[in-house]
């Protein structure tokens, strides 16, 4: 497990999670750049991306 990996995806969790439920487009925009950003980090890791829908656990 890298050191960036596990970075990006805390940071790709915090900015989705701040953003999830705003309603605007914009909000909208940040949130999935959010999800990409930890997907990313968890790529880089060797775990699979989450491809769940937001709020939930798998």
């Amino acid at each position: 497990m890298s050191i960036e990996g596990k970075a990006k995806e805390a940071a790709g969790y915090l900015k989705e999670e701040a953003y999830e439920h705003g309603k605007s487009p914009e909000a909208k925009r940040k949130a999935q750049e959010g999800r990409d950003l930890r997907n990313e980090g968890r790529i880089e890791d060797g775990k699979a991306p989450k491809t769940s829908e937001p709020g939930t656990e798998d």
